[in-house]
């Protein structure tokens, strides 16, 4: 006999009255004359009240699941005619039957109206669930929107820069699905799909509960309930009416459609992480192939992440690049159910796999979400800028959506700065694989980034980091596999506009002089050079100025050396430079929120000064824009203005907290008027010597640079930069492929800041400045000390010897220098003329060679 349960609990009434010798034993005295149990009872039948047995319990003690025998008790019990309530009392207490009439009364007409509240409810409920059923159509599966879809536009907003959701998804037919990958899905989300209606109305009832309750309201839904959910935008709520109407939709979506019909649509809409919607968009990303093709094996992997396949605030899904450990238990689940169910293992069906199959890992180092497209990486500023105003988190703050599904499903109207004409021409001339472009044809491993800014408010015009904003971003920051900070290039000489601006602030004039000749500092491996120049055309008296324009580098070691490099890291901070990375070992340091006295020289030593720390495109196009400014920053964004449709009235209304919020002033003065207005004059003389002078004769302020790789004679990257009061525009070009990080053009020549970057820069900036106002640069002033520096004047020339009258051997008809006559006396000086100089070679970008102690790379300009 059970033990256990309803019928054997122990504790159960009906337990102890179903097990024998459980009924408690008689107390040692007193008035017990019976007890009741199955089929019997202590006390002797004619004892009991006649007709007064009860179903339920016993009267003294022992309950019985069939008879409650009332027994009178003996004389002198409590209760008995002697007891304290007198005869009558017995189990009724004082009153007898006729004092529980009212109560009983009251019961019956409180349970009259709760019954009758009951049937209210149920007919309403009814009501509700039949007006539901007769009102809702079904949506057929080409007419199935995603999830609420953001768009985000150009700065016109009509161009559409993304729209979220839509860019990776492709429609295939049930006969293209595998039945193995059809039964792993429901052996993952519905393992009674083939047999059940469409619904699973034990969850409903188990969400009906858990609603009442204020538990979690999910229960259990089908295949056929999720495929309604998704096809219909007011069943993304959490409550037991969505429930209901799931319910509904889902046996009407069963009584219309075949179970491989049902199959085929939910395969179609389901969302698999990634930027992948459907089955063959999750097969091509995690895959690379179609799901045709698919094994068993691999149509596991994506039906186990159906369930959660991008990161929450409490589970990290199970993608298996983010949570392979969870990734592989739930994917051993979805093949234990194909077993149990007869879908794998058996005759006619595949073998079960062994092996959990290879996957594609995310894009290396990205930091996208499958926004496949040149301008794909704008989203991702965007989502960075949506989190800096609150409206989602990447942080994991508590109440926040996580700010991947909140971009991609939130329903937003996004409008942004880039301008659609300006980011088509950059991309025209940068995209490496495109035809037309500057790099199309140049060796395969070649890669450019550029990026485009207003200088009066920050907006990025354009902005080219790469052809897809899921894969690297060679013009920003990026996070790694292990979540670290990478990116950023090597300036080289590009950065001399900071260290020049940083000198003019520290009272340096341009006019001042330096030595420019090679030499090795104490601690340093190699000699601090200018790309094997020697000492330039100026030697030891190299005014400041003539340094940058032919981009020497030992003058600027020098200047760094005298003002210390915590200057000229905090004028570039000033000027917009967000992040720098050391290189030996390689770790960004965010300088918005870093004292540059800290960092330097400890991490960044002398060599700042000509360029040998990474920074991002993107942080130089911003320091440009400020010194294009006037000194005035404006941080750089993407971002004008943020909408989301109100679903009552169908209206687009702005997103409190959200949107461009410009400084009154026009800029933050950051850098004082002046300095940065001697910094554009000795700039602007730059462009024509690098054949980029821009179209019409126009003044633009500009610079090159070059870094070596790892102390190697090769170029491993090239800049142009530069600006006029209208753009702001920065161009990188180095190598997209690790094996091969030197850049050489077809010829096999290396590639310097003014062959391809200054190239590229003059055909983007022709193209935006077109139809602009010309913009008047101010010239070199002169301003600060002009006796500065560590320049040795050289001695004046001694003057030449005097020439005889008459050279030795006149007159002499044959000597060329004899004077006409012939005469001995006869006249004059000869002319000797004077051989011309030689000039400079083009400028390149500066190569200057000296090392810190801990570098790899070194500057190449050659110029």
């Amino acid at each position: 006999m059970s033990t256990s349960g309803v019928d054997g609990e122990p504790d159960s009434p009906r337990g102890r009255a179903r097990i024998p010798g459980r009924v408690p034993a008689p107390p040692a005295s007193g008035g017990q004359t019976g007890r009741a149990t199955v089929g019997s009872a202590s006390a002797p039948v004619g004892a009991a009240s006649a007709g007064r047995a009860r179903v339920g319990s016993a009267a003294v003690g022992g309950r019985a699941p069939v008879a409650r025998a009332s027994v009178p008790p003996a004389t002198g019990a409590p209760g008995g005619p002697v007891g304290p309530t007198g005869p009558g009392g017995g189990r009724r207490g004082a009153g007898g039957p006729a004092a529980a009439r009212p109560g009983k009364r009251k019961r019956k007409r409180l349970n009259t109206l709760i019954a009758g509240f009951a049937v209210l409810i149920m007919l309403a409920g009814l009501g509700v669930v039949g007006f539901t059923w007769y009102s809702t159509r079904v949506v057929l599966p080409n007419e199935v929107p995603l999830p609420l879809s953001t768009t985000v536009y150009a700065a016109d907003g009509k161009n559409i820069v993304a729209k979220l959701g839509s860019e990776n998804r492709t429609f295939v037919t049930i006969d293209q699905i595998p039945q193995h990958v059809q039964d792993a899905v429901a052996a993952a989300e519905d393992r009674n799909f083939y047999k059940h209606a469409g619904v699973d109305y034990k969850g409903i009832a188990r969400a009906a509960w858990n609603n009442f309750t204020g538990g979690d309201k999910q229960g259990a839904s089908t295949i056929t309930q999720q495929y309604a959910r998704n096809a219909f935008d007011n069943l993304q709520d959490d409550t037991y009416g969505r429930k209901v109407k799931e319910a509904i939709l889902a046996s009407k979506l069963n009584d219309k459609y075949t179970k491989p019909q049902i199959m085929q649509h939910y395969l179609n809409v389901i969302y698999f992480g990634r930027g992948a919607y459907g089955i063959e968009a999750a097969a091509h990303t995690y895959f690379d192939t179609s799901a045709a093709k698919l094994t068993p094996a691999q149509g596991a992997v994506l039906a186990a992440l159906i369930k959660q396949p991008v990161a929450s605030q409490t589970h990290q899904g199970y993608d298996p690049a983010v949570n392979p450990t969870d990734a592989q238990a739930r994917w051993q689940y979805v093949i234990d159910g194909m077993v149990a169910e007869g879908w794998l293992g058996v005759p006619g069906r595949p073998d079960r796999p062994t092996e959990y199959p290879k996957v594609l890992p995310p894009p290396k180092d990205g930091n996208g979400f499958g926004v496949k497209s040149p301008s794909g990486n704008v989203v991702n500023y965007v989502r960075q800028e949506l989190e800096q105003w609150g409206i989602c988190s990447d942080s994991g703050a508590s109440g926040k959506p996580a700010c991947v599904d909140e971009l991609r499903d939130g329903g937003y109207r996004i409008k942004t700065t880039i301008d659609w004409k300006l980011q088509k021409a950059l991309e025209a001339a940068a995209q490496p694989d495109k035809k037309g472009s500057v790099l199309y044809g140049q060796p395969k491993n070649l890669m450019a980034a550029a990026v485009s800014i207003n200088p009066r408010n920050g907006r990025v015009l354009a902005y080219y980091g790469g052809d897809s904003g899921a894969d690297f971003d060679y013009a920003g920051r990026n996070t790694n596999a292990n979540g670290d900070i990478v990116g950023g290039h090597p300036p080289g000489s590009s950065f001399k506009v900071y260290t020049l601006a940083a000198a003019i602030d520290a009272g340096i004039s341009v006019k001042s002089h330096w030595d420019a000749t090679p030499f090795k500092p104490r601690g340093f491996k190699d000699k601090v050079q200018n790309a094997g120049r020697g000492a330039g055309v100026c030697g030891k008296w190299c005014t400041l100025e003539e340094s940058t324009i032919r981009s020497y580098n030992v003058p600027f070691f020098h200047v760094t050396d005298e003002i210390g490099p915590d200057r000229v890291v905090e004028m570039a901070k000033r000027a917009g430079v967000g992040t720098m990375w050391t290189v030996d070992p390689p770790k960004p340091y965010d300088l918005t929120t870093s004292d540059a006295a800290e960092l330097a020289p400890t991490r960044f030593d002398r060599v700042v000064g000509y360029g040998q720390y990474p920074i991002t495109v993107l942080d130089h196009a911003n320091g440009l824009a400020t010194l294009a400014n006037d000194g005035k920053y404006n941080k750089a964004h993407f971002v004008l203005s943020v909408e989301k449709q109100d679903k009552t009235t169908g209206e687009w209304v702005a997103v409190p907290g959200a949107g461009e919020q410009l400084h009154k002033d026009g800029g933050q003065q950051r850098i004082r008027p002046e300095v940065a207005r001697e910094v554009t004059a000795v700039l602007k003389e730059i462009p024509e010597k690098n054949n980029a002078n821009l179209d019409g004769g126009r003044d633009a302020a500009g610079k090159t640079g070059t870094w070596e790789y790892n102390g190697t004679p090769r170029n491993a990257h090239a800049w142009m930069v530069g600006y006029d009061k209208n753009v702001a525009t920065a161009v990188w070009v180095g190598s997209r492929d690790a094996k091969k990080p030197t850049i050489v053009d077809d010829d096999g020549n290396d590639i310097g800041g003014s062959s391809f970057p200054a190239k590229l820069w003059k055909r983007y900036m022709d193209a935006a400045l077109k139809g602009k106002a010309s913009s008047d640069l101010p010239g070199v002033t002169g301003m600060g000390d002009a006796d500065a520096g560590n320049g040795t004047e050289p001695a004046p020339p001694s003057p030449p010897p005097t020439q005889p009258s008459t050279p030795p051997g006149c007159p002499d008809v044959l000597n060329p220098r004899c004077p006409p006559d012939g005469g001995d006396n006869g006249g004059g000086t000869p002319t000797i003329p004077t051989l011309p100089a030689t000039p400079p070679p083009p400028d390149n970008g500066g190569t200057g060679g000296g090392l810190s102690p801990t570098t790899p790379s070194r500057a190449t300009e050659r110029h």
